[in-house]
């Protein structure tokens, strides 16, 4: 029953604009119109990473609630944990419309949309209605217009260190002009002091570290990944996000809407950032939480994100195509893994197949 509602929600959906679409099931998520879809609680998919203990390895990225205003409904699906934002200190509309296409031969999402959100104050809000103990992080960026970017993540930290479980310092989207030059490593180091201080300044207020991650992007050289690393250890970063979207389009299917810029994600983003992922956990070592994100559409795409060297995974795209029951899904699809494999716990495939991946060409 469940199935066939989805099939018949996905239709009406896709006669969408893709934006109206997304608004569409961000309102049917706050009024209960979709039900919850956990899967039972299994121990074996508990995982602590950076001191937090997550029910389960599966996450909702950032891009979908940019507001906050569903992440309590998102955790209700299934999911380990979500991430709100990206949120900028001030409110901006982001990029001219139209700036999401989907690519339904692919399975994938181009989206151009620019950090639109309705800034700190308004995320903030929300936030401060919600559990303490849902497991919500906050990603953060800079404005479109900021005269100091590293200044607006500064912000972002001092804004929502009461209500945060972690952060994530977006800095690999491809939508906001010059953003990603924050992965040069002269720069990247001026941003990790200033955001790690800030984070430092409020702990010591009170009482309550809480870990930043670094979201980095897929399209990356073997020198800048070198770079990105050299940092990440040098300052004691808690963990990486890999990856946000791409610029690539190879291999794609739909050439027409492969002319749309923007970044794209969803199943063809899977392998090369799998790959990054990979090589990334060869140059940071064991010990450095990183969380896979790309093209997640199935309990042994996660796996896989796992075995590359993930302790945790994200997903968003895919679940345009997939619905809203596919987070349970993964997640019983998780359990059922351990069974047939007999694992003590799924971490225990983390790291199996780095040397595979990471022995690809990005």
């Amino acid at each position: 029953m469940i199935d066939a509602f989805q099939s018949l929600a996905r239709r009406g959906l896709f006669l969408l604009d893709p934006e109206a679409a997304h608004g569409l099931s961000v309102k049917a998520l706050k009024t209960g119109l979709v039900p919850a879809c956990a899967a039972p609680a299994d121990p074996r998919l508990t995982q602590t990473v950076a001191g937090l203990t997550f029910a389960n390895p599966l996450g909702m990225a950032a891009g979908y609630d940019k507001n906050a205003e569903v992440p309590e409904a998102l955790l209700r699906l299934g999911f380990g944990f979500t991430e709100i934002g990206t949120v900028t200190p001030k409110p901006q509309a982001g990029n001219d419309k139209p700036r999401i296409f989907r690519l339904v031969e692919d399975d994938a999402v181009i989206n151009r949309l620019g950090f639109n959100n309705e800034g700190h104050q308004g995320a903030l809000t929300r936030l401060r209605g919600c559990s303490r103990d849902a497991m919500i992080g906050v990603n953060i960026g800079a404005n479109k217009d900021s005269a100091d970017r590293i200044a607006d993540y500064v912000a972002g930290i001092r804004a929502f260190y009461g209500v945060a479980r972690y952060f994530t310092a977006n800095i690999s989207s491809p939508n906001t002009p010059g953003l990603r030059d924050l992965q040069a490593r002269e720069s990247l180091a001026a941003l990790l002091s200033a955001v790690l201080a800030a984070r430092d300044e409020e702990a010591a207020k009170t009482g309550r570290r809480l870990p930043v991650f670094l979201k980095i992007a897929p399209d990356l050289t073997e020198e800048a990944m070198d770079d990105i690393a050299a940092e990440a250890l040098s300052h004691a970063l808690d963990g990486l996000i890999v990856s946000n979207t791409t610029l690539s389009r190879d291999g794609l299917r739909d050439q027409r809407q492969a002319k749309e810029s923007g970044g794209l994600s969803g199943k063809p983003l899977f392998e090369k950032s799998t790959v990054v992922l990979a090589k990334m956990r060869q140059r940071v070592g064991p010990d450095l939480p990183i969380i896979g994100v790309g093209g997640v559409s199935s309990a042994e795409t996660a796996a896989e994100k796992i075995r590359a060297g993930a302790n945790l995974v994200q997903l968003y795209s895919c679940m345009v195509y997939e619905g809203p029951s596919l987070p349970g899904r993964i997640v019983r699809g998780l359990s059922d893994l351990c069974d047939r494999d007999k694992l003590s716990s799924i971490a225990d495939i983390r790291g199996s197949r780095t040397d595979h991946w990471a022995a690809r060409n990005v």
